[in-house]
């Protein structure tokens, strides 16, 4: 199994029939017919089924395409990565940063690198704190920018401050408070706008103080709950780093005072593994 397997595999799984994959690999349909075979042979495996119009994958069929394009986008990054040095350019870093960490990345930390580094280039992936978590591990990205809590077991870390969540709403949403710092038990009766993330560890606070929370809407990005909350909608629960007052105008936010809602951002990497001299640097200046 090589590369150029896996690209006619990946091709023919897009394209749905040998032909039309053949087409766009600008080759005749034999040999590509004859290249899937082999492939099949090598593996013991049957990878797809032929339908009337369209080929459909098997259960091991599926999985090596999700691998396959995992092994292809690595392959290209190291090509590109490869490239940069032999030009002279400072490489590439394959970075995952979860929708939080905007204020983190977006500040004076990326700038100075950017400054001292201007021949490093960047590629970016978005995702929540699991699937940055499974890019590492796939090799896709060499380091991510993720949230507690997760699984530390394998990974080298490099923590930043812990940071309290926030209730953020609109300028004029209907409020009454005067205090700077709220308690949960302030917002029980309030529509509660939840990163899905933080879900179950707001419930569990809710249902320790005896509470029932009036939960509007729950949601996979903390951008979202932000965005939700600044239309008067409700009030969102966020880390206080989520919010980007440089971006986003019509929100005011007050800290929860609890100190077991407090979370912190932190760089990733798989321990032992060669990072590029980019990652390298990044890291350095990450802290």
């Amino acid at each position: 199994m090589d590369i150029k397997q896996l690209t006619y595999f990946i091709t023919i799984a897009e394209e749905g029939t040998i032909t039309h994959a053949a087409n766009k690999l600008h080759m005749a349909q034999p040999p590509l017919s004859t290249q899937l075979k082999l492939l099949e042979d090598e593996l013991g495996i049957k990878l797809i089924e032929r339908g009337a119009r369209k080929i459909k994958l098997t259960d091991a069929g599926k999985i090596l395409y999700k691998r396959a394009k995992h092994i292809l986008e690595i392959t290209t990054s190291t090509t590109k990565e490869i490239e940069a040095f032999r030009k002279g350019i400072q490489g590439t870093l394959r970075l995952g940063t979860i929708s939080s960490s905007g204020t983190v990345l977006l500040s004076k930390r990326i700038i100075e690198f950017n400054k001292k580094y201007p021949n490093i280039k960047f590629e970016i992936y978005e995702g929540n704190t699991y699937e940055l978590i499974e890019k590492i591990n796939s090799g896709i990205i060499e380091v991510g920018i993720v949230r507690t809590p997760f699984n530390s077991q394998n990974f080298e870390c490099l923590f930043l401050e812990a940071e309290p969540m926030v209730a953020v709403m609109s300028s004029d949403y209907n409020f009454e408070s005067q205090k700077d710092e709220l308690l949960l038990e302030d917002l029980e009766d309030m529509p509660l706008i939840l990163y899905r993330r933080f879900e179950k560890i707001l419930l569990a606070e809710f249902q320790e103080l005896g509470l029932e929370p009036n939960i509007f809407c729950i949601n996979d990005d903390a951008r979202t709950t932000i965005l939700w909350a600044r239309a008067g909608l409700g009030i969102g629960i966020v880390p206080k780093s989520a919010i980007n007052f440089d971006f986003m105008d019509n929100i005011k936010y007050k800290e929860i005072n609890k100190d077991t809602l407090r979370t912190q951002i932190s760089a990733i990497w798989i321990k032992e593994r060669y990072l590029s001299m980019a990652a390298k640097k990044f890291l350095e200046i990450f802290t």
